[in-house]
C-alpha cells in the first residue's frame, strides 16, 4: 500500500529527474528519454525510475548506460531539491509501454479502413425527420408525467 507521502515524493523525484535529464545532463548517449513513472519503496530509500527511450535497441542500450552512469549526478539533484531524511538510491528501468502502444496504433492504422465507421449511430442530420421537434424518449415522457402530477 502506497501512502500519499510516498506518492508525492515519487512525483517530485519524477519531476526533478525529468528536468535534469532534459536540461542539465550533457551525456550524448542520453537522448529522447522520457521519465514515465517512479516507484518508491515505503521507506523512500530506493526509487525505480521507469523511462521510455525512442529509437532502436542499440540506442536504448546506450541511453540506459548513460543514465546508469549519471545516477550519482541525478541523485545529487534530487538531494538538492527535495528535503527528505534520505536521498533515494535510483535505479533505471526501461518502460516499453509507449513504444508498444505506438506499434499497436500503427498496426491498427494499417488494418482498419481509413473511411468513417459504418457502425456509428446516425446523427441528427442523417435521420429522416419531417419536423424539427426534439427527440422525446420514453424516459422523458415518464419524467414529464411525474412532474405534472405534483
Amino acid at each position: 500500500m502506497s501512502s500519499r507521502r510516498v506518492q508525492k515524493a515519487a512525483e517530485a523525484v519524477r519531476e526533478v529527474v525529468s528536468m535534469a535529464i532534459l536540461t542539465e545532463l550533457n551525456d550524448p548517449r542520453v537522448r529522447d528519454v522520457t521519465v514515465t513513472r517512479v516507484e518508491m519503496t515505503p521507506d523512500m530509500r530506493q526509487a525505480k525510475i521507469h523511462v521510455s527511450i525512442m529509437g532502436d535497441e542499440t540506442k536504448q542500450r546506450l541511453s540506459m548506460a548513460g543514465l546508469k552512469s549519471a545516477a550519482g549526478f541525478l541523485q545529487s539533484k534530487i538531494a538538492d531539491r527535495i528535503d527528505a531524511r534520505y536521498t533515494p538510491r535510483i535505479e533505471f528501468l526501461l518502460d516499453m509501454g509507449v513504444k508498444k502502444s505506438i506499434a499497436i496504433a500503427e498496426i491498427l492504422r494499417r488494418v482498419l479502413p481509413a473511411g468513417p465507421a459504418t457502425d456509428a449511430p446516425p446523427t441528427r442530420d442523417d435521420r429522416n425527420t419531417d419536423d424539427e421537434s426534439p427527440d422525446v424518449g420514453a424516459d422523458d415522457l415518464r419524467d414529464g408525467a411525474e412532474s405534472s402530477d405534483d
